[in-house]
């Protein structure tokens, strides 16, 4: 598989790769350099969540860092939104 970069450094990730591993709209990612390479490793909030579950039961941390990353979601649809005229 190819992409292409744009003017801005954009790239597309081929369908395939984004079903094989759940990419979907928001998706982060850890982005370095390895060995004169570009790594794109996506950050799997849920699943850090889950593993920190244990940490913070008992307290409302949990709760709270949800209510942040669901604020975090909005503003970056609200970034990409279509402008009305």
């Amino acid at each position: 598989m190819e992409t292409v970069a744009t003017v801005k450094g954009q790239i597309v990730i081929p369908a395939p790769l984004r079903h094989k591993l759940g990419i979907k709209k928001g998706t982060k990612f850890h982005v370095y350099e390895e060995n004169g390479k570009i790594v794109l490793e996506p950050i799997d909030f849920e699943r850090l969540l889950d593993s920190l579950q244990g940490i913070l039961k008992g307290t409302n941390a949990l709760q709270e860092l949800m209510a942040e990353r669901a604020l975090d979601r909005e503003r970056e649809d609200a970034k990409f939104a279509p402008r009305v005229r």
